[in-house]
């Protein structure tokens, strides 16, 4: 099974990333994707997954929360850190109006700038969108058959959304976001709805920590040795067989970022 969305540069992991990566592995994950958010989350993501080749991959990209921070010579970075094997995809780049840590108007203009890019080389594109669906479909369209795969991460959008993201082509990541009783359960009901080459699952790790996980960690931190968790859950929900479902999901996410 792979993870696709895996934030192991976060400080959280800093005294322990080794041992994250063992229980990963040991817990039945094949692959990691790890995410870039700015430019040095970016290029200490790449080296991470420099550093345990073959099990982990990167992206390279600038959050919209990181949007203000984006200029011309950090997309030169960014298209440089693109060129190495192991940065298989342009993002995490999109739109997040939930929170606006940059201006509406600095997240299109680094969201355009990054499609434009990913475009460019060839990329897949890591995707966030929150409380945004409207803009960041009207800014996504233009670019999609210039661009070889789009993955929309951690999706939490209602029934409108997920149609909507489905009829553009794009991929969908589920998270441990629902196995929340709390705000997770009108996600739970679409997951049928999502057609299963279409579907990849994540930990988002540190965040996100499955509510429903028995016994309950001593830390509320998440790590993708709880992928298979996750993996079981959706299973259950979408009525079909874990194992398959991680056979196919990680099928999925080599062919998406084209990994060997």
């Amino acid at each position: 099974m792979f993870d696709i969305g895996v934030n192991l540069t976060s400080s959280q992991f800093a005294k322990d990333t080794a041992q994250v990566v063992e229980r990963a592995r040991e817990a039945g994950v094949t692959g990691m994707l790890i995410t870039g958010t700015d430019l040095p989350e970016s290029e200490a993501a790449s080296a991470l997954a420099r550093q345990y080749r073959g099990f982990c991959w990167s992206t390279a990209g600038v959050h919209p929360h990181q949007a203000s921070s984006w200029n011309d010579d950090i997309a030169l970075q960014i298209g440089a850190l693109a060129a190495r094997e192991e940065v298989v995809a342009i993002g995490e780049c999109g739109l997040d109006f939930n929170r606006n840590f940059s201006t509406p108007q600095e997240q299109e203009a680094a969201f355009s700038a990054q499609l434009a890019l990913a475009a460019e080389l060839a990329m897949p594109v890591f995707l966030h969108c929150r409380d945004a669906h409207a803009r960041f479909v009207a800014l996504l369209e233009p670019w999609l058959d210039k661009l070889p795969a789009a993955v929309v991460h951690c999706f939490t959008g209602n029934e409108e959304e997920l149609a909507g993201c489905l009829s553009l082509g794009l991929s969908v990541g589920i998270t441990g976001w629902v196995c929340d009783e709390r705000r997770g359960l009108a996600l739970r009901a679409l997951l049928p709805k999502i057609p299963v080459d279409r579907l990849l699952l994540e930990t988002d790790a540190p965040y996100l920590l499955p509510r429903d996980l028995q016994p309950k960690p001593a830390s509320r931190r998440n790590e993708p040795c709880f992928l298979p968790h996750i993996v079981r859950q959706v299973a259950t929900w979408r009525q079909e067989d874990a194992q398959w479902l991680a056979q196919e999901t990680d099928r999925n996410a080599r062919r998406l970022f084209r990994l060997a």
